[in-house]
């Protein structure tokens, strides 16, 4: 059964922590089964080093990835096998795009554990450590902060690349220019504007070369038809056509996450409850500032699980 007005969103990279779902593991099997066949796919034990590891080792990219991917896919599985409606469509912030497409039956776990392990390395590798940067911008509107990073680019590369909420943009870039827009955020007025501990300037044009070489083995994996819309971050439109679909996964690389458009466009089609499918709460409270009309529920517990799936019921 499918809810009509119930959209499902997987969030991306800065969501991961080491124990997490180790309670919600202990009361859904599905957990410890999707995890399993993740380890065997990347030839090392993920649930251990998201257990066990150090936080540096999960906020490396090429780790962060397959792990909040198959983050996202064990909670989904546990929704379904414990009673929770199907939604009517699905949206991912950068990474947890691949999470809504594979639970939106476009592509094969495996496939996408081994494609988003390859999307991290390639965007790690772009750029090199220190050379780039991110920043999020509070408090400031999307033109402001886009004519600020087009005043302090100066011959170098920055630009907004998240669009999270009204008046939360993050911008990225090399590290000399998102400095200089950091400073350019704060004169004209930004609440807050500070740096972000990431590895990569995500979702530039400094990206694009990684793109250009995960786009082989994009067009080389099976995509088909999603069983449900999937608001795709590019343009904030759901796509049908498989060979449409790995395009915007190459494009969505290096071009910005018009998150705050996502949310918009489902509202509109008549969603009014959204799940956040994976660890975290960060895409929950992003929706409250898009839309306080759009009830928001996490389930990353037990307890949570329980709530949404008796909240969202048809």
């Amino acid at each position: 059964m499918t809810n009509p007005v119930l959209a499902f969103v997987f969030p991306g990279q800065g969501s991961q922590q080491i124990g997490m779902l180790s309670d919600t593991a202990k009361a859904f099997p599905e957990i410890g089964a999707t995890f399993s066949e993740a380890s065997s796919t990347l030839g090392y034990d993920l649930w251990d080093l998201c257990q066990n590891g150090a936080q540096e080792d999960i906020n490396l990219t090429e780790r962060t990835q397959p792990l909040l991917l198959t983050s996202s896919v064990a909670l989904y599985r546990a929704w379904l096998a414990n009673g929770g409606v199907k939604p009517a469509c699905m949206a991912g912030h950068s990474l947890g795009e691949w999470s809504a497409l594979v639970c939106a039956g476009v592509l094969a776990f495996d496939d996408a554990v081994r494609l988003v392990r390859e999307r991290g390395r390639l965007m790690q590798e772009a750029v090199p450590a220190g050379e780039g940067a991110m920043a999020a911008i509070i408090g400031l509107d999307d033109q402001a902060v886009e004519a600020a990073c087009a005043e302090a680019a100066q011959g170098g590369v920055v630009a907004a690349v998240n669009y999270n909420s009204p008046g939360q943009v993050v911008i990225a870039g090399s590290a000399a220019a998102v400095e200089r827009a950091i400073e350019s955020c704060k004169a004209a007025g930004a609440k807050r504007a500070m740096p972000l501990p990431v590895s990569a300037p995500f979702h530039t044009e400094l990206m694009r070369p990684a793109a250009e070489k995960l786009a082989s083995q994009i067009e080389a994996a099976v995509f088909n038809a999603p069983e449900m819309p999937v608001i795709h971050n590019v343009h904030a439109k759901s796509e049908a056509n498989p060979a449409a679909i790995k395009a915007l996964m190459v494009e969505q690389i290096y071009s910005p996450v018009r998150w705050t458009s996502c949310v918009q466009a489902m509202a509109v089609d008549g969603v009014s409850q959204l799940v956040e499918c994976g660890p975290g709460k960060v895409l929950a409270g992003l929706t409250k500032r898009i839309d306080r009309s759009l009830a928001a529920f996490s389930i990353e517990s037990p307890a949570q699980m329980s709530e949404a799936i008796a909240s969202t019921a048809v």
